[in-house]
Order: C-alpha cells, then structure tokens, then sequence
C-alpha cells in the first residue's frame, strides 16, 4: 500500500521540521535499509521525483511548460539516493524495532512480496490507464458484487483514518505556487488567504476525489489477487502496529518530498516557459 503515500500522509505541517518521536527501542540501520526494500518504501520514495515531473500543473500550466529545464531541474533536485539517506537518517532514531518487524514479517511473506511487486510495477504505470483501468474493474466487481471494493475503501481507511493526507498535499501546494509567483514564474501575484479560502471551499470535492482515485488506483494495482487476498491484506493493514507504522512512514514521505519541494520553490527564479517540448 505504499505506493498511495503520494495522497496520504500522517504529519500535520509539512515543509518545515517535523517533529518525530524517538523510539523506545531504535531499529538498527542495516535492518531499516532491508525495510526500505522489503516493503517497498524505497520505491515509493523515487515516485517522489517522478511526481516532480508533472508540478507545472499545480500552477496551472502544461506539465511541458519548461521544456527539457524542468526534467533537468528536477534531476538536479529529486536526487534518489538523497531522499533515501534522509528516510533513513529519521528511521533510524525513530522505527521501533518491534514494529519494523511486524511490518517486515508480513511484507517479508510469499503474499507480502507479491503485493509489493504489483505496487512497485503500479508506480511506472500511467496514472491515467491506472483511473481508467481500475474503474472498470470496479465497476465489473460491483456488478458481481464482489467484497473488493469494500476493502479498497477500507484500505485507505487504514493508512489515514483522519484524512490528513489531502492537509499534506494542500500545504505544499500553496507554498510552491507562492514560491511560483514570487519568482515570476507565474505572472499574478497570489494573495495566500484568497488562495486558502479557495482550496477550503473545494476541500470536500477533491477530497472524494482523491478517495474515489485511490480506489480504483488499487482495483487496478491488485488486480491479480484473489478477494481472500486482498482481505488478507486489509486485515494487515488495520494491525494497530501496521497502522503506527504507516503513521510514520506517511511523515517521512511527506517530510522528504516537503523538502524537496522546498529546494525547487528556490530555484524556481532560474525558469523561464520555453517552447522547446
């Protein structure tokens, strides 16, 4: 399931330093690298850069509006094996070892790693099949009445009871349009409170619409699983120690990709719209 943390985060403030908690018995390095691994977080972190490909859209122009200065701007920034040390680096003072191996015991099983194969392929897939796709097939398991989608729902429920996720998203959101606009990048300016309001008005909208992506998201990424299965793998997820878990792993995704956002907003000044697509 770590492949949705792109839409669902457990960290209230995000772009600044977040405040971990120090576990009570800290995991050993080695032993978070091979957690990184086996649950496939490593994965979802480089989606981290692969979804920097398309930030032009949040200021409301083509995701080619920079030409190739944007794939190579992001390069410089999104570097992988950057935002892998700094998880690590907060992983490692603050994954209790009993939970890492909680987690580690499932995702470490034959369906474990089955999941996170069809995550990990699921990252490289085009979001848009993945919608269009995966509303098909929930619209087929439906009709069957088939219990699947009742899990993706409750899947999602899992990894981010509270919805904080969209919190996550709208802060860095606001802070890269004004980052945007202070560089000229955009030619407005933007008043913060105005640009508030507005994302709290749709704020109900967008977020049944992030639930309903999610959902279908995951009717295509676990296709090939049985009801059983994915069953199995809700009930995983709704472990109270599962969810500690993605609690943290939902603050350092958001926590890296908070920081990296921040240090493209500071290059924004060097990019200009360019026709060469």
């Amino acid at each position: 399931m770590f492949h949705h943390l792109r839409t669902l985060v457990s960290v209230a403030f995000v772009g600044a330093m977040t405040s971990f908690p120090v576990a009570v018995q800290a995991a050993d390095r080695d032993d978070v690298e091979n957690f990184l691994k086996v649950t496939g977080f490593d994965v979802a972190l480089e989606s981290i850069a692969l979804g920097a490909e398309t930030a032009p859209s949040m200021l409301g122009l083509e995701d080619n509006a920079f030409g190739q200065t944007w794939s190579n701007l992001v390069k410089e920034v999104f570097i992988v094996e950057d935002m892998n040390t700094q998880a690590l680096d907060i992983l490692e003072a603050t994954l209790d070892q009993n939970l890492l191996d909680h987690a580690v015991t499932f995702y470490g099983s034959e369906l474990g790693q089955r999941l996170v194969h069809a995550e990990n392929l699921s990252h490289l897939d085009d979001d848009e099949l993945k919608q269009v796709a995966g509303e098909q097939l929930l619209a087929f398991y439906e009709a069957k009445e088939d219990p699947r989608p009742a899990y993706f729902v409750r899947m999602g429920a899992a990894i981010d009871p509270e919805n904080i996720g969209l919190q996550a998203l709208q802060t860095i959101q606001v802070r890269f349009i004004l980052a945007a606009s202070r560089a000229g990048v955009i030619a407005r300016d933007i008043d913060e409170e105005a640009l508030w309001a507005n994302i709290r008005a749709n704020e109900a909208e967008v977020l049944a619409a992030i639930e309903e992506g999610a959902k279908a998201s995951a009717a295509y990424t676990y296709q090939d699983f049985t009801a059983d299965e994915v069953k199995a793998y809700t009930e995983a997820l709704e472990h109270p120690d599962m969810q500690l878990v993605y609690e943290l792993m939902n603050a350092v995704h958001y926590q890296v990709m908070g920081n990296r956002f921040e240090a493209l907003s500071l290059r924004l000044g060097e990019l200009q719209p360019s026709q060469d697509l």
